[in-house]
């Protein structure tokens, strides 16, 4: 119970601490939310983005380095949280998808053009 009571006494004496909240800041806009997807974990207002920004000061209030609470929060939720993942196998999709959508889009409207009939061939003219 008086570990409870010291953590929560902790968080709140550091709600004021401006250096703190600009390293759990700087350390949210690397992260992505897991609910929005498309936001940072910095920018979301899901309950899951302020309970991990909530961890984030814990851990840091704990003297944990930021590499330390990327580690963490990767082999809690997989390579995804990260906006920049690390190149590896297991990743793979996330570097290379958004470039194989664009080569397949441009395919298909390549497709779609070259099986069109061209308005400017009439016969007999």
């Amino acid at each position: 119970m008086n570990t409870i009571l010291l953590y929560v006494v902790l968080l709140s004496s550091s709600g004021s601490d401006a250096s703190l909240d600009q390293r759990v800041l700087e350390l949210s806009r690397q992260l992505r939310c897991l609910v929005c997807q498309n936001e940072s974990l910095a920018d979301s207002q899901a309950d899951l983005a302020v309970d991990l920004r909530r961890e984030i000061r814990g851990q840091m209030i704990h003297g944990k380095s930021d590499d330390e609470i990327k580690t963490f929060l990767t082999a809690r939720y997989g390579d995804f949280v990260l906006y920049r993942p690390p190149f590896k196998p297991e990743t793979y999709v996330l570097w290379f998808a958004p470039a194989l959508l664009v080569c397949g889009g441009f395919f298909a409207l390549m497709r779609i053009i070259r099986t069109q009939p061209h308005s400017h061939c009439r016969r007999g003219l």
